[in-house]
C-alpha cells in the first residue's frame, strides 16, 4: 500500500478523466451509428440489443422513451431484411433508359427501401417525403406481408391490382395514432441508412401528427441532428375549420450527422438583388457605411484613426467608436477602389476639430460576392402556396388533388446545394404521389446546369372511380406520377431549347445544353425474386411455362424471368453499383453474358467452356465480381474448381488484383 501513497493524487484523477473521455467518445460514436440507443445521454442497452435482434419481452415495462402499441414490432420490422422480393425492370414504362440516371419504382415503399439498402447505403444526399397526414381519411400501408386479400376485406381495407398492402386509418380506430406510427417508424429508420453522412431529410406534415413525427425522428435520427421545424402558409383563402381555418403545414428537417453538414444557404431574393443599384468596373454593388454606431472600441482599439477625405479634411468616428476595420485593411480597400466618399449634411463623423464632418464614408459591397455567400433561410415560408402546385399540373393536363408545389421542393433543394458547384447527387422521395419532386429536380437542372438525380417510390394506390384521374384512364397514382414526369420533362426541355437558341454564344457557355438534360427514367416494379429457392421446379408452373423454359432455367429461375431481371437482382446485392449503371451484352463471349459498368460480370450461360473463361479473364475492365450459374457446371466439381482457379489466375495476371466469383 505504501507505494501507492507516494503516487500524486493527480495521476488518479487523470486516469479517471481519460476513462470518462473514452466513455464519452464511445457514447458519441454509438449515437452516430444508432441514435435510438442513446436516451438523455445514457446508453439504453435494450435498444442496443434490439438493434442486433435481441428483443425484450413486450410485456415488460419500457424504459423512458416514446412508446405505443406495436412499437417493438415496428423496430423489428425495420431491421429485418426483405426476402423473396426484387425489382423488375419495366422497359415499356421507362423513358430514355439507355442514358438516364433517374429511377421510378412502383411498390410498397418499405419493401423498396429495404431492397435499396444494400446498393444505395449511404448514397442519398437528400430525402423529401410528403407522407399521409393521418387526417382520418388517409390510407396507410400495412406491414403484415402475409395478410391475404380476404383479411383486408374484413378490415374494410383496400388492395390494389397487385395485391399491395393498403388500408384506411379511421379516427374511430382505437389505435389511430399507433397505426400511423407503426407505418412511419420502420420506413424512416431504413431511410436513415440510405443518407450520406452529410445527408438531410425534409418531411412535410400537418397538425395531426407533427408532434409524434418529431418524437420518432428525435429517436431515429437523434435529437442533436434536429435542424429545424419550418412553418409554411399553404393557403390564404380558406374558410373551413371548426375553430381556425387551417392554413399552415410544417416541414421537419433532420440531418444524419449535423457536424458533417454545411450551413443552409439560399439565393438572394429579387428585392435584395435590386438593392445593388450602382455599377463600376467590377460589377453591380451597393454601399454600406464604413462606420456603424454599434461598433465600439472594446473589441478593436486599433480600428479608430483619422481618414483623409477628398477635400483634404480629416474625419473620425465619435468618441468611443471605431471603423469597421484597421488602417492597413482600409488602405488596401481604398487602393482597390472599394471605398466611396459622399458629402452629406447629416454625417455621424467628426472632423479634426471635433465638429460634424461634411463627409460620410462607405464600403462597396458587390452583388457577385454577396450572391455567392447567399442568405440563411427563415423558418417560415409565406410565398409558396398549394395553388401553385395545382396550376403546374393543370398546365400539363394531369388531374390530381392537392399536389405539393414543385417550387417548394426547388426551394428546399436550394438550401442543400447552394454552394455546391457540381450539384451532382441523388434525391429520394418514397411517398412520390404525383412526382412533384422529380418535376422540381428536372426544373432546377435546366435552370442551373446541375446533374441531380432522383429516385421516386410510389405504391400503385387505386384512384377513386369517381375522380377525374380515373375517368381519363389513370387507374392508380403511380401511373399519374410516371406520366407527369414524361410530360413535365418534355415541357422543361422545350422551354430550355427556346432559351438556349435565343442566347448568345457567350451566354450558352453557362447554360445547360438541352440535349444534356436528363428527362428520362428507368421504371421498376416490386415483384417476387427471379431465383429458385428449391429444386422442385414444377411447383406453380403450367405445361406451357415448362415448355418455354430450358431444364436448367427451370431449375434456377422462377417463371416469367428474363436475363435482365436476374442482372438487376444481382445489382441490388452490390453496394458500389447503381440501378442506372450501363448493362452491356458481351456477344463475343455468349448470348447471356452481361457486363455491368466496368466492375461486375454476370454469366447466365447454361454451359461454361474454356474459351469463355479465357475471354472473361482477358476483358480489359476492372472486374471485382464474376457471377456464374452453379448449374452450368452440372455435377462436375473439378470443372468448377478449375474455372475458378483459371479465372483468378488470368485476372490477377492481367489486372494485378484478386476478384470474387459467385454462383447463383
Amino acid at each position: 500500500m505504501d507505494k501507492f501513497k507516494k503516487i500524486p493524487i493527480g495521476i488518479f484523477n487523470k486516469i479517471e478523466h481519460n476513462k470518462q473521455e473514452f466513455i464519452n467518445k464511445f457514447i458519441n460514436d454509438l449515437e452516430n451509428l444508432f441514435p435510438e440507443t442513446i436516451k438523455d445521454g445514457i446508453v439504453d442497452f435494450q435498444a442496443l440489443l434490439d438493434r442486433f435482434g435481441e428483443y425484450e419481452d413486450s410485456n415488460k415495462i419500457e424504459k423512458y422513451n416514446m412508446t405505443w402499441v406495436g412499437k417493438k414490432q415496428a423496430i423489428k420490422e425495420a431491421d429485418e431484411d426483405i426476402l423473396g422480393r426484387t425489382l423488375k425492370y419495366v422497359e415499356e414504362d421507362s423513358k430514355k433508359p439507355e442514358s438516364t440516371e433517374n429511377i421510378y419504382i412502383e411498390g410498397d415503399n418499405l419493401e423498396v427501401l429495404k431492397l435499396l439498402r444494400q446498393s444505395y447505403y449511404g448514397k442519398i444526399k437528400m430525402i423529401y417525403i410528403d407522407p399521409p397526414y393521418n387526417t382520418g381519411n388517409d390510407f396507410v400501408y400495412k406491414d403484415d406481408f402475409a395478410m391475404t386479400e380476404e383479411e383486408y376485406a374484413e378490415l374494410s381495407g383496400e388492395v390494389d391490382e397487385y395485391g399491395e398492402r393498403l388500408v384506411k386509418n379511421s379516427k374511430d380506430s382505437g389505435r389511430y395514432h399507433s397505426n400511423w406510427l407503426n407505418m412511419m417508424y420502420p420506413r424512416l429508420k431504413v431511410a436513415r441508412d440510405l443518407l450520406t453522412d452529410d445527408g438531410v431529410i425534409f418531411i412535410s406534415i400537418d397538425d395531426n401528427e407533427v408532434h409524434n413525427m418529431k418524437k420518432i425522428c428525435d429517436e431515429i435520427f437523434g435529437e442533436k441532428n434536429f435542424i429545424g421545424q419550418v412553418s409554411r402558409i399553404t393557403k390564404k383563402t380558406s374558410d373551413s375549420g371548426q375553430f381556425f381555418a387551417p392554413s399552415i403545414d410544417y416541414i421537419l428537417v433532420y440531418s444524419k450527422d449535423i457536424f458533417k453538414l454545411s450551413n443552409f444557404k439560399i439565393p438572394l431574393s429579387e428585392k435584395q438583388k435590386s438593392d445593388y443599384n450602382k455599377d463600376d468596373e467590377k460589377g453591380k454593388y451597393k454601399i454600406v457605411g464604413f462606420y456603424q454606431a454599434s461598433l465600439t472600441l472594446e473589441r478593436s482599439r486599433n480600428a479608430r484613426y483619422y481618414i483623409k477625405c477628398p477635400d483634404g479634411t480629416l474625419c473620425i468616428p465619435p468618441e468611443g467608436k471605431r471603423w469597421r476595420c484597421i488602417k492597413e485593411t482600409f488602405d488596401e480597400m481604398l487602393k482597390n477602389n472599394e471605398i466611396e466618399f459622399i458629402k452629406t449634411k447629416t454625417s455621424p463623423l467628426l472632423n479634426k476639430k471635433g465638429e460634424q464632418s461634411e463627409w460620410n464614408i462607405y464600403t462597396k459591397q458587390y452583388l457577385k460576392g454577396r450572391m455567392k455567400e447567399g442568405r440563411v433561410p427563415r423558418n417560415y415560408i409565406d410565398n409558396i402556396h398549394n395553388v401553385l402546385g395545382t396550376r403546374k399540373l393543370k398546365h400539363l393536363s394531369i388531374p390530381f388533388n392537392f399536389p405539393k408545389p414543385s417550387n417548394l421542393i426547388e426551394y428546399i433543394i436550394s438550401m442543400v446545394d447552394y454552394q455546391d458547384e457540381i450539384k451532382d447527387y441523388i434525391i429520394l422521395d418514397f411517398f412520390a404521389g404525383s412526382s412533384t419532386t422529380a418535376h422540381a429536380v428536372m426544373d432546377l437542372n435546366a435552370e442551373d446546369g446541375g446533374n441531380r438525380k432522383y429516385i421516386m417510390v410510389q405504391l400503385p394506390e387505386p384512384t377513386d372511380e369517381k375522380s377525374e384521374a380515373y375517368k381519363v384512364g389513370y387507374k392508380n397514382i403511380a401511373e399519374i406520377g410516371k406520366e407527369r414526369i414524361r410530360r413535365a420533362g418534355e415541357d422543361i426541355k422545350k422551354k430550355l431549347e427556346e432559351k438556349y437558341n435565343s442566347a448568345s454564344e457567350e451566354e450558352r457557355k453557362s447554360m445547360k445544353n438541352p440535349e444534356d438534360l436528363d428527362i428520362g427514367f428507368k421504371a421498376f416494379r416490386v415483384e417476387d425474386t427471379n431465383l429458385k429457392r428449391a429444386k422442385d421446379t414444377t411447383v406453380g408452373m403450367d405445361l406451357a411455362e415448362l415448355k418455354a423454359l430450358s431444364i436448367k432455367d427451370a431449375e434456377d429461375f422462377n417463371p416469367h424471368f428474363t436475363d435482365i431481371d436476374v442482372v438487376y437482382e444481382m445489382i441490388l446485392k452490390r453496394q458500389d453499383i447503381d440501378l442506372t449503371e450501363r448493362i452491356t451484352l458481351l456477344e463475343d463471349i455468349g448470348q447471356r453474358t452481361y457486363l455491368v459498368g466496368c466492375t461486375m460480370l454476370i454469366c447466365l450461360e447454361e454451359e461454361i467452356t474454356k474459351d469463355m473463361v479465357e475471354k472473361i479473364g482477358s476483358l480489359n475492365v476492372d472486374l471485382s465480381w464474376i457471377i456464374m450459374r452453379d448449374s452450368a457446371f452440372g455435377n462436375n466439381i473439378n470443372l468448377k474448381l478449375n474455372t475458378v482457379k483459371r479465372l483468378r489466375a488470368i485476372v490477377k495476371e492481367n489486372h494485378k488484383k484478386e476478384q470474387k466469383i459467385y454462383w447463383i
